[in-house]
């Protein structure tokens, strides 16, 4: 019996992460029938090759979501706010990177490793918007799972190395300039980023909260908790940090029960996702994470200062796992499913 392929649109298209979903698309032989390839009037007249054939970039604004069954958003709260609700009402079915609607009780936030369950509502038809969790949130998510069921979280303390693709291409076009400029012993114009990135590290993601934490950590906190567990105590530090592709954690955890090392590596060697590394193999985003889709995991030891805490380094490529790849696996459900 032949399967049924699926009309898909993708929103910002041409962007870092929409160009990673287009690719990912092919090599998971995802059934698509029609591909609609969406973005500001800025990118129109681009093409973009899927499976041997050239797409013609359109305009969002033009657009009939009627026509796509799936659409991955990828191009901000601003264009999510706008032209989700137009496409949830027509009946496509929206997965969505932005935090537009992460923290929409109604909304699905989902690590398909981690709460699957959390879509029913999609596949019974009564919910059709669906969010991918922060670049962040969902390799550490994915590290602290089975951690979590076995002993129980009380708390995590975690502090991020964050690339900077983080922000799209901008990011990784200031990351290169400046590196030349400084290199070719130039002074900088005004940066990208707030302060120089080339040689630095800033710690500093998104705005300023009230509390004093950034939007970026709160990010994480919000998430953690509404993925995971509700009750877990979540504290973030958030760094950005010279590095082009692959964010990087180290996460403190602290738990119910005295964690067994060797339970906690026999859990995350069954997960097909995570990618664990003994203590003299520590995974970095560029000899490991970069360019593949696994969960990196390694430097798992005891907290000396805590009797039952442990220290874990998590890395995975943040364009491809921490938000295209997720997003190709919860359609990936949705349509076995159907």
């Amino acid at each position: 019996m032949r399967k049924r392929a699926f009309n898909i649109a993708i929103v910002g298209a041409t962007g870092v992460v929409g160009e990673t979903l287009l690719l990912l698309l092919e090599e998971r032989k995802f059934p698509v029938d029609q591909l609609f390839l969406l973005a500001s009037e800025k990118s129109l007249g681009k093409t973009l090759s899927f499976r041997d054939q050239l797409h013609l970039v359109e305009p969002v604004d033009q657009f009939d979501f009627s026509k796509a069954d799936i659409a991955f958003f990828a191009a901000g709260n601003e264009i999510s706010l706008k032209y989700v609700p137009m496409a949830e009402s027509v009946g496509c079915i929206v997965i969505d990177k932005s935090s537009a609607f992460r923290y929409d009780k109604k909304v699905p936030l989902i690590v398909p490793e981690v709460n699957l369950d959390a879509l029913n509502s999609v596949v019974a038809g009564t919910q059709r918007v669906i969010a991918n969790p922060n670049c962040n949130t969902i390799p550490i998510v994915v590290a602290l799972k089975p951690i979590h069921d076995r002993f129980k979280i009380t708390r995590v303390n975690i502090a991020t190395y964050q690339s900077v693709s983080g922000v799209g291409k901008k990011g990784i076009e200031a990351l290169a300039y400046e590196t030349a400029e400084l290199l070719s012993d130039r002074s900088l114009e005004k940066p990208t980023f707030e302060k120089q990135i080339a040689f630095n590290v800033i710690p500093k993601i998104d705005d300023f909260c009230e509390n004093g934490y950034t939007l970026e950590e709160m990010k994480v906190i919000w998430e953690t908790q509404k993925i995971l567990d509700p009750k877990i105590l979540v504290n973030v530090t958030t760094v950005r940090v010279p590095v082009f592709f692959g964010h990087s954690a180290a996460v403190h955890i602290e738990t119910k029960k005295k964690c067994d090392i060797d339970k906690v590596i026999d859990a995350w060697q069954n997960m097909p996702s995570i990618v664990y590394t003994d203590h003299e193999a520590y995974p970095t985003p560029i000899t490991e994470a970069a360019n593949h889709d696994g969960v990196f995991v390694g430097r798992l030891r005891h907290d000396i200062s805590h009797k039952k805490g442990l220290n874990c380094w998590v890395v995975s490529d943040n364009v491809r796992k921490g938000a295209a790849l997720n997003a190709i696996q919860i359609a990936e459900h949705l349509v076995a499913v159907k």
